[in-house]
């Protein structure tokens, strides 16, 4: 059991500071040595015989601190202060009783994502700690998906500790829950990883190129090409890399541009092509120096390396210096792990070996002395003994034997050192080994108790299947109704819909007539009055307005402009002929929008035509017919038509019979009209009849309201 004294903190920012530390073993105070101390990603050392050790980080890095006698202890860097590290002798006691762990007990999660995002946070801390929250969120899984993406990350957390067979079961677990493209290019990965090249390339090859997006192109055709370099069939693999580069290229995909570049040069020369190798570094190093520093870098020792295979020293030794000066300028915002090719320990290794092979050994020895002391500084014993082994060589070829003796005997003492490092690293391996194969087991017997459930639900469910069939025949026959009801429905409201169009066929053939019969009435008044020419003039503007009434009498509504132009040449027939009875005037509004409104054709016709037959023409002195449109609201309008005639009572007692049947049908016609078409379209029109004045010829005033749509 451990603990470490201090919280934890932000993501690593601000300058370098050196960590000045301690691990004591908490119940003898004694000091431990040989303790694993490292940055993630970055630096790495280990405490002397005083239990102490010096690290350069930055504030919010997370110094990992391991020993095979307990557990890994995760500190967070907050500040440049000493910390000190109590620890407890690790029993063999499981990862769930673990004092160190009660900060964050994986059991005290019940909530399936929380286990999913805290077993994300912990995958490249702590792996056991990961994997029990990956037992829990199995333990609260709901749905096939949750298990898949469970068991997603679980490969993840595998694939991260290089354990990749645990890896590949777990991603193929995944996909018997949820075919999932990306996680069949982890899979891919995986077996590749394993070296089970033929598995990876038939992953691949399972996947459906047109489903896959222009990234996962690229990825599908470079992991193609990766697998076929790893078994050296090279041909293969420029021609998987190539495809991939053209829709790199195509797509802009710049990153995979350069990345695939150089994939294609590195094949190139394990093929033995070395100029084509060359010509496809160039670009990769010339598209490489467009992107960050770092990547430039990368690219940088990746050609050198291949300047020194072609035995091209003078070139490496260039490229190698350009790569450390560019070093020193992203050592303020970078940590590298001894592990990668980017550290200076290693670069000045390698410029002194290529000065070594050119028997420069005046230019080689500061060079590896300079990696030796780099490689000390930050217990990078492998590069340490290489340079030192060098080192030796080089004094021995220039004939400086003493020092040669010297070097070899600093080697002999590195090697102790780093094979002492190595057997521990061997134990650890083994006992996470150890505890990682535990986990799975434990979670693959959490996937056999599901598969158990999932069989006695099985059961249950076939034991009720009856009940469920019948339970099912009942609501599809409702459903049935409720569609023969809906189809009905329709059914009806189509036929109403068509008798309602039959209907305003019907009411419309029966305004026309009406009308035309009252107009040549007046035209035979003329004719009779032996006044051909007025005659004439009549019949010409009222052929005018047949015209137009016959054209509109298929339309349920027109617009409103026509229909006034309509009024406007029917009343002046009317005065033609009545000049004596009335006078007329026709108003707009000029707020009116006259062409945003419709009408049913022939609907204000009839109310003038009774204005000035049944109300002027009796009225003993000279009458005044209006019509007046005016806006009441944004999509309301209202048409007055008024009249000072002699009023609907006194015109009823003058009618005949007959008359008084005819003015009944004119009016019920357009009632039903009106009925119809506010049916139809959602009341569309209103009209109100009532007296205009209060005087011994009362008048009648029409209001029309329209709506528009």
């Amino acid at each position: 059991m451990s603990w470490a004294q201090n919280g934890e903190g932000l993501l690593g920012q601000g300058p370098i500071l050196t960590i000045k530390g301690s691990v004591i073993e908490s119940d003898t105070k004694a000091p431990i040595s040989n303790v694993n101390i490292q940055i993630t990603g970055g630096e790495y050392t280990t405490t002397n015989a005083l239990g102490e050790f010096r690290i350069q980080a930055q504030k919010g890095d997370e110094l990992t601190i391991r020993h095979i006698d307990f557990e890994t202890v995760f500190y967070t860097v907050k500040n440049n202060d000493d910390i000190k590290i109590m620890v407890e002798p690790n029993d063999e006691e499981d990862l769930e009783t673990s004092k160190a762990r009660q900060s964050f007990r994986p059991q005290d999660y019940e909530d399936y994502n929380s286990a999913i995002d805290s077993a994300e946070y912990y995958l490249k801390k702590d792996a056991k700690t990961s994997i029990q929250f990956i037992a829990n969120a199995l333990s609260t899984s709901k749905s096939i998906e949750d298990n898949a993406n469970a068991y997603k990350v679980l490969g993840d957390i595998y694939s991260y500790w290089k354990q990749y067979d645990l890896a590949v079961s777990n991603y193929r677990i995944s996909l018997q829950n949820r075919n999932s493209i990306p996680v069949k290019f982890k899979l891919a990965e995986a077996y590749k990883n394993i070296q089970n090249f033929q598995e990876s390339l038939k992953t691949y090859s399972s996947l459906n190129k047109n489903s896959l997006s222009n990234h996962q192109l690229v990825e599908f055709y470079e992991g193609q090409g990766d697998v076929y370099f790893s078994i050296k069939e090279h041909m293969k693999a420029i021609s998987a890399y190539k495809k991939g580069l053209q829709v790199a290229q195509e797509n802009a995909i710049t990153i995979k541009v350069t990345d695939l570049n150089s994939k294609i040069a590195q094949s190139y020369n394990e093929k033995g092509e070395p100029e084509n190798a060359n010509a496809y570094f160039s670009k990769s190093m010339q598209l490489a120096n467009s992107q960050n520093k770092k990547r430039a870098i990368e690219e940088k020792i990746k050609v050198a390396d291949f300047k020194g295979e072609m035995n091209e020293f003078s070139n490496e030794i260039e490229l190698r210096k350009e790569a450390l000066n560019d070093l020193e300028d992203i050592a303020q915002d970078s940590v590298f792990a001894n592990e990668s090719s980017l550290t200076p320990q290693k670069q000045n290794y390698k410029i002194g070996r290529a000065y070594a092979f050119q028997e420069d050994y005046g230019s080689a020895i500061p060079y590896l002395q300079k990696s030796i002391e780099e490689a000390d500084s930050k217990k990078d014993l492998l590069v340490q003994k290489d340079a030192t082994r060098k080192l030796s060589e080089v004094y021995r070829d220039a004939g400086q034997f003493d020092k040669a003796l010297l070097a070899y005997q600093d080697y002999v003492l590195v090697v102790d050192a780093l094979y002492a490092l190595k057997e521990q690293e061997i134990s650890q391996a083994a006992r996470f080994s150890k505890n990682i194969v535990s986990k799975q087991n434990r979670i693959s017997s959490l996937e056999a108790d599901r598969a158990l459930s999932e069989s006695k639900y099985q059961l249950t469910q076939e034991q009720s299947k009856r009940q469920k069939l019948i339970i099912y025949s009942l609501i599809g026959g409702v459903l049935f109704l409720l569609v023969v009801g809906v189809l009905m429905y329709k059914f009806i409201k189509q036929q109403r819909l068509a008798n309602n169009l039959l209907a305003l066929k019907s009411l419309r053939s029966q305004m026309n007539p009406h009308f035309i019969f009252n107009a040549l009435n007046s035209v035979n008044s003329f004719i009779a009055l032996n006044d051909e020419r007025t005659a004439n003039k009549y019949l010409s503007d009222f052929s005018l307005l047949m015209r137009a009434v016959l054209e509109n009498s298929e339309e349920d509504f027109i617009p409103l402009e026509k229909e006034m132009e309509l009024l406007q040449l029917y009343t002046k027939l009317e005065h033609f002929r009545f000049q004596d009875k009335f006078d007329y005037n026709i108003q707009v509004d000029d707020n009116i929008k006259i062409k945003e409104f419709v009408i049913p054709p022939m609907l204000l016709q009839p109310y003038i035509e009774n204005a000035v037959w049944h109300g002027l023409r009796y009225k003993k002195t000279k009458g005044l017919l209006e019509i007046v449109l005016t806006r009441i609201a944004e999509d309301e309008i209202q048409i007055a038509i008024s009249d000072n005639g002699i009023g609907r009572e006194k015109s009823k007692a003058l009618k005949t019979e007959n008359q008084q049947k005819q003015n009944s049908k004119g009016m019920g016609n357009i009632k039903k009209r009106v009925s119809i078409l506010n049916e139809m379209y959602k009341d569309k029109v209103d009209i109100v009849i009532s007296d205009f004045q209060e005087e011994d010829d009362l008048g009648t005033k029409v209001l029309v309201t329209l709506k528009k749509d």
